[in-house]
């Protein structure tokens, strides 16, 4: 298993500390599950944006090949 370190705002580290409480579950278990879950069942959205992007500036990335 990889451990990786994040830094998180405080206003971030203050809402991850109050969700555990009223879940029960240690901030580093929801962490690990949100990664998981994002990794497994990545958000269309993202995607969407993504290739908006890429087709938005793709004569700017021929150019600049």
């Amino acid at each position: 298993m990889t451990t990786i370190t994040l830094a998180l705002s405080d206003d971030s580290a203050i809402k991850l500390e109050e969700l555990a409480k009223t879940t029960g579950i240690p901030p580093a278990e929801l962490l690990r599950a949100s990664v998981e879950e994002w990794l497994t069942h990545p958000r269309a959205d993202f995607a969407d944006a993504a290739s908006y992007v890429l087709k938005k500036n793709a004569e700017l990335y021929r150019r600049l090949a």
